[in-house]
């Protein structure tokens, strides 16, 4: 039995997120609605004599992207021998584009069996696109009092068809960048983000733990960013929107935290809520004490940029590497 361990990218907009569902109800089944199905499917082409289990290092949502996620599985052939990784690349990405499913194997290397994609893992970085109209179109009347630079979808706007479930492109009348970079600082260092995490209808042990929800963000970088639309649309795009990329650096993230965070940094932006409104949620952390002015940022405009690993994890044993 040897481990590999996959290097993968993928559009999300068509899953309902990387990790697979099982319904112990029904016969089990593989779950190509996932990224995770879908790579297991596509791993049975082997045909290895081992039940075949792959391990995630980071879960995303239904509609979330990956320029650069990491899974682990192990595999054996009938003689015993390795995989050649090269093989297990590229006939991987025959099959995913066989069945038309926007996953690419970037690379595969042999880590040692002891390796795990997740607990090995010594940080993430996320990337969340937005798209900020430089002439936005004026909420409707019944929408200006409250939510409008949210619920205004900017049907009558132009919206680069190439980018469409690729960032969020934003309709606000007052939106402050400034305003948004001097928030997101209140958010790096460690903080108990229980008001920042959505319920997951997955209850494991470790959830129930006070510590959980208590994570450190080292880094929220705000940068100028670009239309990646192609020929006139590239044009129209950067003429009509303000493009920004919101970058968040940790460890690890709770279930939503991204979005949410993004979500109140925008309604910081928009001069929806105050930053003493974002003080209360960090330092009266409850899932009770979530400003519901605030709304989550939408899947669509988040992608899972890198999961890092020190040099050293992927060294294998002398007796291991000799085979």
């Amino acid at each position: 039995m040897h481990r590999y361990l996959l290097n993968i990218s993928y559009i999300g907009t068509n899953f309902r997120g990387i990790q697979k569902t099982i319904n112990k109800a029904e016969v089990p089944r593989l779950d190509t609605n996932t990224v995770q199905g879908a790579l297991e499917l596509a791993l049975r082409v082997f045909h290895p004599t081992n039940e075949i289990q792959t391990v995630l290092s980071s879960r995303t949502d239904a509609g979330v992207h990956a320029l650069h996620s990491t899974i682990h599985v192990d595999l054996e052939r009938n003689d015993g021998k390795p995989y050649d990784t090269t093989t297990l690349t590229g006939v991987l990405n025959r099959t995913l584009d066989k069945h038309s499913l926007p996953i690419r194997v970037l690379s595969t290397c042999r880590v040692a069996d002891s390796f795990h994609c997740r607990y090995h893992a010594i940080g993430r970085t996320y990337l969340y696109r937005v798209a900020v109209a430089r002439n936005p179109i004026e909420p409707a009347q019944e929408e200006a009092s409250g939510r409008g630079y949210l619920k205004n979808k900017g049907y009558e706007a132009f919206l680069p068809v190439d980018e469409i479930d690729r960032c969020y492109f934003l309709q606000s009348t007052n939106f402050n960048i400034e305003r948004l970079k001097e928030t997101a600082r209140m958010f790096v260092g460690v903080h108990d983000f229980r008001t920042f995490m959505s319920t997951s209808r997955q209850k494991t042990p470790s959830r129930d733990h006070p510590m959980f929800t208590v994570r450190k963000i080292d880094e929220i970088n705000i940068r100028p960013g670009r239309s990646l639309a192609l020929a006139q649309n590239n044009v129209l795009a950067t003429q009509t929107y303000d493009y920004w990329d919101i970058e968040l650096k940790a460890r690890s993230f709770l279930y939503k935290q991204v979005r949410r965070i993004v979500g109140t940094l925008l309604a910081v932006a928009n001069d929806r809520i105050d930053q003493r409104a974002v003080y209360q949620m960090l330092t009266i952390p409850s899932k009770h004490n979530w400003d519901h002015r605030v709304l989550v940022a939408p899947a669509c405009g988040l992608y899972l940029c890198g999961v890092h690993y020190r040099d050293t994890a992927f060294e294998l044993p002398d007796a291991e590497a000799s085979q």
